[in-house]
């Protein structure tokens, strides 16, 4: 170890050659994808026209369990992988908990998020196929910004259609974006037919990711040698996303140390996925036992208040059909600063997951998950993203509870990004302005009524 650079040898002992695909060790499978026009489950052909064929397969593909990490993408992900997995001493400090907490650090790249991990593979295979560009759609903008950087380092055209109310909170998320040579519109918009639908449909919406995802679809189809691609939510991107978790338990085992407790924030499931998969796999093979909590907000409550359905996967029902713990691709969550958790749904897999029983899930308030984000940045220097701080205010709830009861747990977090483009949250936390929004029964029945009639 001594004759070779530190950084190489943790590439060499710490960074995987292959994702692992956590639906092949799944007795029971998420549930297939539904053809919206026939209600079958949709072929590789027909995904083919909306994703890159290389991307249908491994959307479809539920038996290989691990699946090669082309060398290009290797290549890019030496930037900026493995990330650091560091033991919060200061914050236990503070707390004066006996808990052990580790946080998987997923900021260090220029995108500020775990979302690189995706945009480059995902960029890589449009690259291969010969496609001009791809288009998509962004929350709070980490997505967005990690799609343009890859598109940019592929020589591809990216457009982006950005939720509205973090396009008008976050303009400097948006001016990353066009540094990098993509084109961002605010969703949803007057430049689709689908777009045009919602603003008349819902006039003033501050928007979601349903409506993005929406305007995405039909703007990559309606384009010859452009494919959609998408940062959350389906399978192809949580597979990219386990390059966070198996580096995580390459990192504990090498320091002999067994996690009790794995949280991670929940929109659309790609980061609590990509953490959690590898982990999952060993209680699928009866190996370990893990205590797992997926963290969402109150405002938009998809696990803990959904309904176990198939939906469409975006507002305007262009989409296939998912069966997911959803509100409804109607509902229109509250413009809470958390924008990359604005989704109605969750992915399948973790749908699934939870469904057994072998993740469970919270959900918090926007006011204590900036409470955590300041804690957290006072203690720990690090400004946390107000998504990945939903993971941080459990984490510390859960350090609490080990104060009351003595109990030394290990427990380990996913801080998926830095919140440095989130200081309108920030300040309107500090100045006292920001509430919590916790919808009604009867404005989640209201969307849930309109769910298709499938199964």
């Amino acid at each position: 170890m001594s004759t070779i650079p530190y950084k190489i040898y943790l590439e060499e002992q710490e960074m995987p050659k292959s994702w692992y695909n956590v639906r092949a060790d799944m007795k029971k499978k998420p549930a297939p994808i539904l053809n919206p026009g026939t209600g079958k489950p949709v072929t590789k052909e027909e995904l083919s026209g909306i994703f890159c064929e290389e991307l249908a397969g491994q959307e479809l593909d539920d038996t290989t369990p691990y699946i090669d990490i082309p060398e290009e993408i290797r290549n890019f992900y030496k930037m900026y992988r493995p990330s650091p997995l560091v033991r919060a001493y200061c914050l236990e400090k503070k707390l004066d908990t006996p808990a052990h907490i580790y946080y998987k650090f997923e900021g260090n790249n220029t995108s500020g998020s775990h979302k690189l991990n995706s945009a480059i593979a995902q960029a890589y295979y449009a690259k291969k196929q010969g496609l001009k560009g791809v288009t998509t759609e962004t929350g709070a903008g980490q997505w967005g910004t990690a799609l343009s950087m890859a598109c940019s380092y592929f020589d591809l055209d990216c457009q982006v259609y950005m939720v509205k109310v973090s396009y008008e909170q976050k303009p400097f998320r948006r001016e990353v974006m066009r540094t990098y040579g993509a084109t961002v519109t605010p969703s949803p918009s007057m430049n689709t037919e689908v777009g045009r639908k919602i603003n008349a449909e819902f006039p003033g919406t501050t928007g979601s990711l349903g409506c993005a995802i929406s305007e995405a679809v039909e703007a990559a189809v309606s384009q010859e040698g452009y494919r959609y691609v998408l940062g959350s939510v389906l399978a192809q991107v949580l597979l990219h996303q386990s390059v966070i978790g198996l580096e995580t338990q390459a990192a504990l085992k090498k320091y002999g140390i067994k996690p009790d407790m794995i949280i991670g924030c929940a929109g659309g499931g790609s980061n609590l996925g990509g953490l959690v998969a590898p982990f999952v796999g060993e209680m699928l093979r009866g190996e370990n036992h893990y205590q797992i909590i997926a963290v969402e907000p109150a405002s938009c409550p998809s696990l803990t208040r959904g309904v176990y359905a198939y939906d469409f996967c975006d507002t305007g029902k262009v989409c296939p059909l998912a069966k997911m713990y959803t509100l409804g691709s109607g509902f229109i969550p509250s413009a809470n600063h958390a924008g990359g958790l604005r989704y109605h749904g969750m992915s399948s897999i973790v749908s699934e997951l939870y469904d057994q029983g072998l993740i469970s899930a919270r959900s918090v308030e926007q006011t204590s998950v900036f409470e955590a984000a300041q804690t957290f940045a006072r203690i720990e220097g690090i400004l946390p993203a107000p998504e990945s701080s939903h993971a941080i205010r459990v984490a510390i709830d859960e350090a609490m509870k080990c104060k009351e009861t003595g109990e030394e747990k290990n427990i380990v977090f996913g801080l998926t990004g830095t919140g440095y483009f989130d200081m309108v949250a920030y300040q309107r936390y500090n100045d006292g302005e920001m509430t919590d929004h916790i919808p009604t029964d009867e404005e989640l029945k209201a969307s849930i009524d309109l769910l298709p009639k499938i199964g």
